[in-house]
């Protein structure tokens, strides 16, 4: 496991060899980028959406966080990390796509599954909690149909894409561009086991890209 001398290491690789390579396409983003599209991920260590869509610097507008999930638009208290990126890419960068990218092993959603951190202390599991309480209504809903096994961690794994990407539209900016046609909003999941990436359907349905 990568310690930060490893880091420092692995910048200087980097540095001597894919910033060289690409030394034209890093001067063109020298003052400004424009993304289309913009990655709604985990901060889960094995899923960077750069790697999984093997993109070149500049081309996605990332914000990762606890099973990548988007809260609902609020003007009062204090989730407002997500709200921001978003309101950046969809208003002034104005991307034309916001993928919601779930995946398998979550931890997030195995601590929404669990409880476990229900009744922690802030800094000490309760900001988890507070966060992933936003599938609370999707896991009773599964946990009531699969109970809390596999196939129940699977289920609310694809829902946490879902769950995003209704509270995507409950922003101003979202809808409006969508009748527009000037945004398109994705749903992807990828799987840990097998590498493999599963794309959502109008329908909410996955499948093998």
């Amino acid at each position: 496991m990568a310690d930060f001398a490893d880091l420092i290491t692995g910048y200087r690789r980097f540095r001597q060899n894919g910033w060289s390579r690409q030394h034209e396409r890093w001067a063109q983003l020298r003052e400004a980028q424009s993304p289309r599209v913009m990655v709604i991920a985990c901060s889960d260590s094995r899923v960077d959406p750069a790697q999984i869509f093997d993109a070149s610097p500049g081309e996605i507008f990332s914000v990762r966080n606890i099973a990548n999930l988007v809260p609902p638009f609020e003007l009062g208290g204090g989730r407002h990390g997500v709200s921001a990126a978003l309101e950046f890419a969809v208003t002034q960068l104005e991307v034309p796509e916001v993928v919601v990218l779930g995946h398998g092993s979550c931890g997030g959603v195995a601590a929404a599954l669990s409880k476990r951190f229900e009744g922690a202390a802030p800094g000490n599991g309760g900001f988890i909690d507070h966060w992933v309480d936003m599938l609370d209504e999707a896991r009773d809903r599964i946990v009531a149909e699969y109970g809390t096994g596999p196939e129940a961690i699977r289920a609310l794994e694809l829902e946490t894409v879902r769950v995003s990407l209704r509270n995507l539209r409950t922003f101003p900016c979202i809808p409006e561009r969508e009748a527009a046609g000037t945004l398109k909003l994705r749903g992807a999941y990828f799987a840990i086991a097998d590498g493999v990436l599963h794309v959502m359907d109008d329908d909410g349905n996955f499948a093998p890209a």
